[in-house]
């Protein structure tokens, strides 16, 4: 563990019992003690604490709001310049091949726009937007910011509590607000599927922060177990599984993340890697595409199983890139990626499990229905 970086939250993690693991390059906490599904579960009825610090913040500035916009619009296939200040926006940057580099949020804070990207992916990301971007536009990485996620239908009475300006937030506002004392960027977004706040905060302040939520009666601590079971009911993609840089927006049923602006016919139609491709999948389809999937019984499917279309014999079309026990469902969920063909939900598909082939299904997504604040 000696050679993993450490969030600012580090030595609380330690403190309140974590589990830490290696994730990303980073040591993070996969569980505290009170357990994986209590977390989950403890997340969907109050409010669950999660650090995120992990995650690459980055400012991206210029001359105006204009120059900014359009040039982020070469890396990404979504209607920046239309964008609101103070909204935030799901985006992905694509390769030539109309493939998911990474996905990440993007928000306007006044002329300039802050952008959060995945762990994993943060260095070549920050690569990616310099070489396209600078000089004409600046790129800083917030290297002093930690990033905290308050998830769950009280987290909104927690932070109103404090700042009474966020429960008025809608779904995807970011704003300024003051959290004992503590100034923030928070945005009323979030990776459960629940209502709550992603929080930008100085590494300074994140301790003192941390530890006023969690004295809140609602606030448990939660790790990065129940963080992947609750994004997985969401039906939310994780990078790297479900998506990655072979797999285009359409494959991986994202479609609604491109606006009509920047599609077939549309003002600014065009004009990001992979268009090309992407708009003709767009209209014409694609061969294969992410679904949900229930498998029959108890027992998991996870990551790498290879799905069929016949008990026996028959043929391979798809395989399941994330699976596991989803505690509010009360059994198995899983997403994979499947043959168009075979992607109707009800259509009755076999998991193969070392050897043996077990049934599943397609299933609508969410698992979970979404609690965002419209």
């Amino acid at each position: 563990m000696d050679d993993l970086h450490a969030t600012a939250l580090y030595d609380l993690h330690v403190s309140l019992g974590a589990k830490m693991v290696p994730f990303a390059g980073y040591s993070m906490p996969v569980q505290y003690p009170l357990g994986v599904m209590k977390e989950h579960l403890h997340c969907r009825a109050a409010a669950g604490l999660f650090d995120v610090s992990h995650m690459g913040q980055v400012i991206l500035s210029g001359e105006s709001w204009e120059t900014v916009a359009l040039a982020f619009e070469t890396l990404v296939p979504m209607d920046v310049l239309g964008l609101e200040d103070g909204r935030q926006r799901y985006g992905f940057f694509t390769n030539d091949a109309g493939g998911i580099e990474d996905d990440l949020m993007f928000a306007r804070r006044g002329d300039d726009l802050f952008v959060v990207v995945n762990a994993a992916c943060k260095e070549a990301d920050i690569a990616r937007m310099r070489g396209a971007l600078e000089p004409k536009v600046s790129v800083t990485e917030l290297t002093d910011r930690a990033l905290i996620a308050l998830q769950g239908p009280q987290a909104v009475d927690v932070v109103a509590a404090m700042d009474a300006r966020a429960a008025e937030m809608r779904f995807m506002d970011i704003a300024d607000l003051e959290l004992g004392g503590i100034a923030v960027w928070a945005s009323r977004s979030g990776y459960t599927g629940e209502d709550g706040f992603e929080i930008s905060v100085a590494d300074g302040d994140a301790v003192a922060l941390a530890e006023a939520l969690l004295a809140q009666g609602a606030v448990e601590a939660i790790g990065l177990g129940a963080r992947d079971s609750l994004r997985l009911e969401a039906g939310l993609c994780l990078y790297g599984n479900d998506i990655d840089a072979g797999t285009t927006p359409v494959e991986g049923a994202l479609n609604w993340a491109i606006q009509k602006v920047r599609r077939s016919g549309g003002a600014r139609e065009g004009g990001f890697p992979g268009a090309e491709v992407i708009l003709d999948q767009l209209s014409a389809g694609a061969a294969r595409k992410r679904v949900g999937l229930r498998p029959e019984g108890r027992a998991p499917m996870r990551e790498g199983v290879a799905v069929f279309d016949a008990a026996e014999g028959g043929q391979e079309v798809g395989v399941v890139t994330s699976g596991g026990f989803g505690p509010s469902v009360g059994g198995p969920v899983a997403m994979g990626t499947v043959k168009t063909a075979a992607s109707d939900v009800g259509t009755a598909l076999w998991g193969e499990v070392r050897g043996k082939r077990l049934p599943l299904t397609v299933a609508k997504l969410p698992f979970v229905a979404a609690n965002f604040k419209r």
